[in-house]
Formats: C-alpha cells, structure tokens, sequence
C-alpha cells in the first residue's frame, strides 16, 4: 500500500499533467490549483509571452488580478534574476498586500498573493513554475504567427497614444505653469503652492511615460541569455556544439515582442539544423546596429537543408510577422547559413496598406530594390537614372508608405508583400 507520501506525489503529477495540458485560457486557474498545496494563496496573476501576445492574466481574488499594475510587476522582475524567487509587497486597490514573486528560468513572471510557505513549499512553487512557463512558452512557439504581426501593430499602438497623451497632458501642465508663474496674478502663496503642484505633476508625467516606454523593452544582452537558457535542455542530450557570439552589451533594448518573436525563431532554426546528422556545430549570432536587430545562424552540414520543409517555412513566417528579412543561403558541402533582420520600432499604427501607398512605377522600381538589399548606387546603375533621382524617389516613398528609413521601407514591403 502506498505511503502518504507517494500518493502526494502521484497527485501533484497529475494535477501537472492537467496544467501543462489545458488550453491556453483555463491555464491560470489550473495553476492555482496546482500550486495551493504547496503555497495557500487568495490570487494568482502570471506576465509570460503566450499565444496571446503576453497579456497579464490571473485566478483568484478579482480586485487583486485586475488591479495589480504591469509596470510594478515588470520593476520587479527585472530587480530579481530568471530562475528565483522573492517575497515582497504590493500596493494593489489601496492596500497592501504580501506576496510571493517567482520568475522562471525563462522570464516568466508568477505572483501569488498572500502566499507565505517555508522554504520547502517556495522551493516547489519555482520547480512547478518553471516546467508551466515552458508549456506557455511551447504554445506560443509553435502557435500560428499571426499573433506576433498583432503583437507588433498593437506596440505601435500603444506607443503611439502614449506619446499622444503624454504630449497632451505636458502642454496642460506647461501652461498652468506659465499661468501661475505669471506676476499679474495675485496672491502669490496660493501661486507658489499651485506651482509646485503642477511641476511635480510633470514629473511624475514623464517618469511614468518613460517607465511605460522600458517597462515593454527588454535588454538585448539579456534576452539573448535567455535563449542560451532555453537551449540549454535541448542541447543536454545531443552531441551538438552551440556556439554563441553574445551581442554588444550597449545595444539598443528590444521590444518584448521581437525579443520573444526571436528567440522562437532562432530555437526553430536551430531545431531544423541539427536534424541534419552531419551537423555538429551550429554557430549563434545577435548583433543590434540601432535600427535592426540581426540575427545571424550557420552550422557546419552538408547544406542539404530543404528550402520547402515546413518547420523552415514556420521560421520565415514568423520573422515577416516580425516585418522582418530571412535569407537562406544552402551552400552543398559548406552546411547552412541563416540571416534574419528585424527592426526595432513598431509599424505606425496608422500605416498605409499597399492600396493606399499610390507610389509611382518609378518608387515600385525603387522600394523593390531597396527590399532586395541593394544600395542607392547600385539602384541607381539599375534603373539609368542618377544617385540624387534615387534618394528623391526613396523620399517620396518614404513619405506615402508611412516609414522612416530603409529598414522600415524593407520590413513594410515585405510583410504586405506576404500577407497582401
């Protein structure tokens, strides 16, 4: 017969298997569930990068779940490294509530309100967490990659109506400011009092629009330790060498869709890679030039990777999700080489739709070119025409296509391209 114990076990594998295995949205309560005997808690809220583009999502106490703030979770992930945990308190509804804060190994963020275990039940809680967040990050590698198109056009969104309320409510506070500060005004007291009020009011304005703006970025260095983390298990069993060439620890921080959307490609190419028996070395490459971030993959195969396998075609379809740029370049004897650029800044979220671009046969001519890679010169001997009648033309696209240089020019034309 069973001891206690065993049975304990035998339950908490099967409350596991029923987490890992339910769909997306009932995934929070199932969590809850799973986790109450190692760690009571009044409510659950989870920040990952899922299928549903990384929505905060929650189980439990609803005044918990729906007032916890994105930004203070997001402070307080990146104040604790990937694969810990923290006990800590939030101020959520006008109270302060404890709680228990785990990031798993691959970032995702878990928060259990008034949750107090010993150090054995926090222990577990981690272990658990870390084996659910990898589900969530499974469903959204391998989920369609329409998401992540949503993803980028919602960013531009949401930057976009940031800027605009933040440039309406700075005008406001300057004029009250330049009122206030007005000598034809009386009683100079209530003036100065006024004053200080609105000043710190702009402040608070813009740090609040800044932490909005870092709060959906994350670093460029450490989003590629994260995925040396994710491959970590996949390479555990094989007899694969996984070189990284880190990027410049002074790139510009990605967006968190592109660094999600990313690393998923890069761990799909790598997975397609080493299904090549020949292939015992894959080289992994990220560097960030302002603009773009470029991914850059080779292995040392034989170069017989097909161009028409379906897990290749996933990877192309999420990079034009991304508006980005794939080239493969099979090289038979030489193995594989696999390129990737995607750029940094999200489309305006009124940009044009080919319809509406109205460009001329000469800027098609252009825009065509530039997609492909070539440079104003080259473009210029092409088409017969002078470097100054190129830039003109790319101007003009520029201004009827909505971007604002070459790289949003080439992402724009290639996802509508794709997708038209």
């Amino acid at each position: 017969m069973p001891d206690g114990g065993a049975d304990c076990t035998r339950d908490t594998l099967q409350e596991l298997s029923e987490t890992v295995t339910a769909p997306s949205a009932a995934l929070p309560d199932r969590l809850s569930h799973l986790l109450a005997p190692f760690a009571p808690h009044d409510a659950l809220v989870i920040l990952t990068a899922d299928v549903d583009g990384g929505h905060q999502r929650g189980a439990g106490d609803e005044s918990f779940v729906r007032g916890v703030s994105y930004l203070d979770l997001d402070d307080r992930r990146r104040a604790i490294r990937p694969g810990s945990t923290q006990r800590d308190e939030l101020d959520v509804a006008g109270r302060t509530v404890q709680i228990l804060l785990a990031v798993s190994r691959n970032g995702a963020v878990l928060v259990l309100a008034g949750a107090r275990p010993d150090a054995h039940g926090e222990a577990t809680v981690l272990d658990l967490w870390n084996i659910v967040s990898l589900r969530i990050q499974e469903l959204a590698d391998h989920a369609p990659p329409d998401y992540l198109r949503h993803a980028r056009y919602s960013s531009g969104e949401r930057m976009e109506a940031l800027a605009e309320l933040g440039a309406e409510y700075s005008t406001t506070l300057e004029t009250v400011l330049a009122s206030l500060r007005s000598s034809r005004l009386d009683n100079g007291a209530a003036r100065q009092a006024a004053t200080a009020i609105a000043t710190e009011g702009l402040v608070h304005l813009r740090t609040a629009s800044d932490r909005a703006r870092t709060a959906t970025e994350e670093p460029v260095t450490t989003a590629f330790d994260r995925l040396r983390d994710d491959l970590r298990p996949l390479m555990r069993y094989r007899d694969i060498d996984v070189q990284f060439v880190d990027p410049p620890v002074d790139g510009r921080p990605l967006p968190s869709e592109v660094a999600h959307g990313a690393r998923a490609v890069v761990r799909g190419a790598i997975l397609v890679m080493i299904d090549d028996p020949d292939v015992s070395r894959v080289r992994a490459q990220w560097d960030c030039d302002g603009t773009n971030l470029i991914i850059g993959l080779r292995d040392d195969g034989d170069g017989a990777l097909s161009s028409d396998s379906s897990r290749l075609r996933l990877i192309t379809d999420r990079v034009h999700a991304l508006r980005g740029r794939i080239d493969v370049d099979m090289t038979p004897g030489w193995g594989t080489e696999i390129s990737v650029v995607v750029p940094l800044d999200p489309p305006h979220a009124g940009g044009m739709r080919p319809t509406t671009w109205s460009l001329g046969e000469r800027e098609n001519d252009v825009l065509a070119r530039i997609a492909s890679g070539a440079h104003n010169r080259e473009i210029a001997a092409d088409l017969g025409i002078s470097e100054n009648t190129v830039k003109f033309h790319i101007a003009n696209l520029y201004r009827k296509m909505g971007v604002s240089n070459r790289a949003e020019a080439t992402a724009t034309y290639l996802s509508e391209m794709r997708f038209a």
